[in-house]
């Protein structure tokens, strides 16, 4: 079979995706992989990472993995490649035991192209031996600062994927990111191993987002900048803010203001953050207040602005974060409001992570004092806590036990093998409605079967032998499974029964085991860099957009912009109280500043931006928009997966006359035009008489 070349792949992006030509840095790329060459990618947010693997695994003759970090990140993606026909699917844990199998089963058959996974996946069972007999020809490595621990985002899972690559066969990887300083994108070549990897980077800056930063004293100065900011504001915003509650109560204060808004976090049952996506995705919501869990890949092209509520710990974070907004390349904003308190958080969690020597120390020698009672220490965290002399918490207490078992002076404890203390969360009314299909029967089964031998005591808590549930259910192993994935889809929370501390050698000095202090200590001089990063951004009296690329190593970095808030002069000024960083840190009151005039007219309009169309045009835009979205209902997919914005502007625009032309349009393609053509041909000709 002959190799395929970038000619085909040009062809694969117009008959596939519906796209005349690549972006910059996409064609190198694409090029790189088909050659078989390791490949390193960093595109800006919107810059279209996802082609850069989509197209070669459409060309190459086996199977393409994702490792993806994110489930909606999955479902999207897939979401879209199925729209145009494209053979992919997903494994993670929404998917029940059967749903897995099949979907492994398919990919044995050579019915899969893309297979988008987990890291947590490969950790146990034969996954990576079941996708190396199935044959993998290219290994994407989706959002991957996460393998490097200088990243922002840092998940030990990733830690893996060397030796996942290894087990696959070794195919040809391609690692791809928005956010990676020169650092981190030297860790991630190491860390992957990657061959001589072609390093493809098209610089940071997103030329449609305005930057601001708006002062304010404390959270309610916020929430009345927030409530300013979104009524200036009409179009699709995505508000981020630091912790569940705070979510909750920003979401709830804005639907008080008559706000359309929804909250999104990691604690929502998955059909409920499921419906809080899809009517932000359908555009039926038009702010979701959401933590760091929403958006990392999520491909809603027309936000119009991204507002922080609460100061992110990286630039990393910030700069991936803002630039959700704007991807469809129109004028759009990302706002940071700001209180110089916003910091102390982030260092409480920063040196939670990473103890200091003393506070270890303490640790082992409580520890070293209760091994003389038990061989076995038993006591929680909390109990610790209040056992170490000073001053500690349980988040202190765990950071410090996880030290010493990375260096090998405790190990815990054997867990019982049946013995499991259950909690019931999910009403009946959601365990009818959700586990009613036959992929579901085990699960179902169990429940009863738990509910059975515990009764009401369930929804508090309650110790259950699985080993004496029905045989009928599964072997104690294939149970416990079972109630991984009720407890990851969030019907219940599982925790095994036994367990505890056991010291190597309790007479043995701490200092005899092999603890990396230096490394520890790197890593929290790092992230405290990083964040004293974001306070500077936020102080900066000269251009951010600047700041950020001077940041992230782009030597496109000039001294000035036109859109940004120092750059135009429309920067809110601080208090005379307000903190500095070169100032004390005890007290971090200020009032808030003026929020500045949204951002139209600063940054480069899009040739197509709709408020440039001719009132013809903008009216059948919006027929064009409904049509959109009734379709997207009926398809039940987010709208935008019929077509984006800048698809409907052309159509507008253009208005072709045959299917044919109708097809050539960017972003349209055969398969599109095929499934949706003669209905928007059908609204064209009604428009034409």
């Amino acid at each position: 079979m002959t190799a395929p070349t970038l000619d085909d792949a040009r062809a694969t992006l117009s008959k596939a995706f519906g796209y005349p030509a690549f972006r910059a840095g996409q064609e190198i790329a694409v090029e790189s992989v088909l050659l078989g060459r390791d490949t390193l990618v960093i595109l800006p947010t919107g810059g279209g990472k996802s082609l850069c693997y989509q197209v070669p695994a459409l060309l190459l003759p086996g199977l393409t993995v994702v490792v993806s970090p994110l489930i909606s990140l999955m479902k999207d993606q897939v979401d879209a490649l199925e729209a145009k026909g494209i053979a992919a699917a997903f494994v993670n844990s929404t998917l029940t035991n059967g749903q897995v199998s099949d979907r492994m089963a398919r990919v044995a058959r050579g019915e899969i192209k893309m297979l988008y996974m987990a890291p947590e996946r490969f950790d146990a069972g034969s996954t990576a031996e079941q996708l190396r007999r199935a044959g993998v020809s290219l290994l994407a490595i989706d959002e991957a600062h996460c393998i490097s621990q200088w990243g922002h985002d840092f998940r030990p899972s990733y830690l893996r994927m060397r030796a996942v690559r290894e087990a696959l066969g070794d195919p040809p990887t391609i690692a791809l990111t928005a956010t990676a300083t020169p650092t981190v994108r030297r860790d991630i070549a190491r860390q992957l191993a990657l061959r001589d990897p072609r390093v493809v980077i098209t610089g940071f800056d997103r030329t449609n987002l305005s930057y601001s930063v708006v002062p304010a004293r404390n959270d309610a100065g916020k929430d009345a900048l927030l409530v300013q900011v979104l009524s200036d504001r009409p179009g699709l915003t995505v508000v981020y803010a630091a912790t569940r509650k705070s979510v909750e109560r920003i979401a709830s204060m804005l639907q008080r203001e008559g706000i359309s808004a929804a909250a999104y976090h990691a604690g929502l049952d998955d059909v409920h953050r499921h419906e809080v996506q899809e009517d932000f995705m359908t555009e039926r919501v038009r702010v979701i207040v959401a933590t760091n869990a929403f958006g990392m890949g999520i491909d809603k092209a027309n936000v119009r602005a991204v507002v922080h509520h609460s100061m992110p710990g990286t630039l990393e974070a910030y700069y991936q974060e803002a630039g959700r907004a704007g991807r469809d390349g129109l004028p759009s904003e990302a706002i940071l409001l700001h209180a110089f308190q916003d910091r102390f958080t982030h260092e409480y969690f920063i040196k939670g992570a990473y103890p200091e020597r003393e506070l270890v120390t303490r640790v082992y020698a409580t520890l070293q004092r209760l091994a003389n009672r038990s061989a076995t220490i038993s006591e929680s965290p909390e109990e610790l806590a209040s056992a170490v002399p000073g001053k500690a918490n349980a988040r202190d207490i765990e950071s410090a036990l996880r030290v010493l078992e990375q260096a090998g002076a405790t190990v815990k404890a054997q867990e019982s093998a049946s013995l499991v203390r259950v909690r019931l969360l999910a009403a009946p009314a959601r365990i009818k409605r959700e586990l009613s299909n036959s992929d579901d029967a085990i699960a179902l089964g169990v429940l009863r079967a738990l509910w059975r031998a515990a009764g009401d005591d369930l929804n508090d808590g309650a110790i259950v032998d699985v080993a004496s549930l029905p045989s009928g259910l599964g072997a104690p192993m294939e149970i416990q499974d079972t109630l991984e994935s009720l407890e990851n889809r969030q019907f219940v929370t599982v925790q095994r029964i036994g367990g505890g501390i056991t010291l190597v050698a309790p007479s043995r000095d701490l200092d005899s085991f092999n603890v990396d202090w230096k490394s520890l200590g790197q890593r929290r001089d790092a992230e405290l860099e990083k964040l004293e990063a974001v306070q500077r951004y936020a102080y900066a009296k000269s251009c951010r957009r600047a700041f950020v690329l001077r940041y992230f190593g782009d030597p496109a970095a000039g001294n000035s912009c036109s859109g940004c808030d120092n750059c135009q002069g429309t920067a809110a000024p601080r208090p005379a109280k307000d903190e500095s960083p070169a100032r004390s840190r005890s007290s971090g009151r200020a009032r808030s500043g003026p929020v500045p005039k949204p951002a139209r007219g600063r940054v480069r309009e899009a040739p197509d931006a709709a408020d440039d169309l001719p009132a013809p045009a903008r009216e059948l835009f919006d027929r064009l928009r409904a049509l959109r979205r009734e379709i997207a209902r009926e398809e039940e997919v987010p709208a935008y997966i019929v077509f984006d914005d800048k698809t409907l502007r052309q159509i507008a625009v253009h208005r072709p006359r045959t299917l044919s032309a109708f097809g050539e349009l960017r972003g349209i393609g055969p398969v599109k035009t095929e499934r949706f053509g003669a209905r928007f041909m059908a609204a064209l000709a009604d428009e034409q008489g």
